[in-house]
């Protein structure tokens, strides 16, 4: 009888401890919004590559859902001839168009961004990518044996070295894959990209890019992708630290801006899961 009505004193005391928790919100310190400015120039293979787009942002605080955009900038591209190709934004998208842009296999262009006073610049060079050669899906991958792995096979070019950032989309998942890799151990010999997708099933649609990137871009993803946490995962959570990219402020050294101006050839393809 005493121990019933211990456990009757316990289980009457651990009720009442849930039902007085309170939610409590941290106070956190919101620095002054950054400008973020995610400046990627695609060219796939077999298009023009006339049509690009820049998307300006700031950053926000840790609890806001909404993400501002950046009106009114300055946005402009030139390459070594100084030919000038304007991006112009979308209405209020903070979406910057640019509709005859000339992409050119490693030629080098410089981004200019003027906003709120500020100038930013960034130069880079358009790297080119092999195509994919061949996709291969194999049913029994992974730790357990038991998991469908799609690879994404390349050759890659001898005597020369080559950076690739891999990209793949999944009709089953929101969130994209990405991972980057040098040709150190394969110069020159077939390679590929791999899935890393355990959920993928019969029926399931996957968009594999590869992109040709240059050391500083692969250097960097290298750091972005390690402190979001997983090598080959998203790089777009929230990370641990700042990671900076090869955008200057020129007008005040200090107050940087995030992101990235990269320009790469891109190949891509479409699987179907069997």
């Amino acid at each position: 009888m005493k121990k019933t009505i211990q456990y009757i004193s316990i289980i009457i005391l651990t009720l009442f401890s849930i039902s007085c928790q309170d939610v409590v919100d941290v106070d956190l310190n919101t620095a002054p919004p950054k400008l973020v400015i995610d400046a990627s120039i695609n060219w796939q293979k077999g298009t023009s590559g006339s049509e690009q787009k820049i998307i300006l942002t700031t950053t926000t605080g840790f609890y806001s859902d909404i993400i501002p955009v950046v009106h009114g900038a300055t946005v402009y591209v030139t390459n070594s001839t100084n030919t000038i190709f304007n991006f112009i934004e979308n209405a209020t998208t903070g979406e910057y168009i640019c509709s005859n842009f000339i992409p050119v296999l490693n030629e080098n262009y410089t981004l200019t961004v003027v906003s709120n006073g500020q100038t930013y610049t960034a130069s880079e060079t358009l790297k080119s990518v092999v195509p994919i050669d061949h996709i291969v899906q194999k049913n029994d991958g992974g730790f357990s044996g038991k998991d469908i792995e799609i690879k994404a096979f390349f050759n890659d070019p001898i005597d020369e070295t080559n950076y690739y950032m891999y990209k793949y989309n999944y009709s089953n998942v929101i969130k994209s894959d990405y991972n980057v890799r040098e040709d150190a151990f394969f110069q020159g010999n077939q390679f590929f990209s791999i899935s890393r997708n355990r959920e993928l099933t019969a029926g399931y649609q996957v968009e594999i890019t590869h992109f040709g990137i240059s050391k500083t871009y692969f250097n960097y993803m290298n750091v972005l992708l390690s402190i979001s946490g997983s090598q080959g995962g998203s790089p777009f959570q929230t990370p641990s630290a700042t990671v900076r990219g090869n955008i200057i402020n020129t007008t005040n050294f200090d107050n940087y801006a995030l992101g990235y101006f990269r320009l790469s050839e891109t190949d891509t393809k479409n699987y179907t899961v069997q």
